[in-house]
């Protein structure tokens, strides 16, 4: 699992593919892959994070290898919840930035939740909508621009009148993380996407205690 491990931080993604393959040969599980690949990739490079060595190359290119192993495992995009919480994340309507909600994603999915992208430039009935229909323990919305603030507020509010107050709201991007929790309407506000995810994993640990 060590190679596995050091092909992902060093972004790359044919290498990691092939040791994929090799574990899967071996009759090695794919949640097995996950958990002791994948996410130990993810909280080193963490850990990178929280001593201030951030590299946003260096993690798009971890994340790019994780998403190709994330499709050899599983096919159809991502990991079965089994434990694990399932998010649902997008730009808003009137961002049509996804570099930090890409970020996110592939952090996510390398630890082993379930993520649904809706992509960006996403109206928030469009949102609600997956929310409702994923069963989604959260909803996280990126912002690059200013604008995109009034549509992150009228969030919780859509979500209310369908039924679905116990979702939580993060949010996260140049733009928002600008903002508080409460000017946005929201219950975190992230700073990096391993913060978004630390805050995540909390959720989920509560949710299977």
């Amino acid at each position: 699992m060590d190679k596995l491990v050091e092909t992902l931080l060093q972004g790359d993604h044919v290498g990691a593919l092939s040791e994929a393959r090799r574990l899967l040969a071996l009759g090695i599980a794919p949640e097995r892959i996950v958990t002791d690949g994948m996410e130990t990739a993810m909280r080193r490079l963490d850990d990178k994070c929280t001593v201030e060595s951030f590299n946003l190359l260096e993690i798009m290119l971890a994340g790019r290898a994780v998403s190709a192993v994330v499709n050899e495992l599983y096919p159809e995009g991502a990991p079965p919840a089994q434990g694990r919480a399932t998010f649902v994340i997008a730009s808003l309507e009137g961002d049509i930035h996804d570099l930090g909600k890409n970020v996110t994603r592939m952090v996510l999915i390398g630890k082993g939740y379930r993520v649904v992208d809706l992509g960006k430039d996403c109206p928030v009935e469009t949102l609600v909508n997956a929310a409702e229909r994923e069963h989604a323990d959260a909803v996280l919305v990126s912002g690059l621009i200013t604008p995109v603030i009034p549509q992150v507020r009228k969030l919780r509010p859509a979500l209310a009148a369908r039924g679905l107050d116990g979702i939580k709201v993060v949010a996260g991007g140049a733009a928002l993380k600008q903002a508080t929790a409460e000017e946005l309407n929201v219950d975190y506000v992230a700073e990096t996407a391993f913060d978004g995810a630390r805050y995540l994993e909390q959720l989920a640990r509560r949710k299977t205690e």
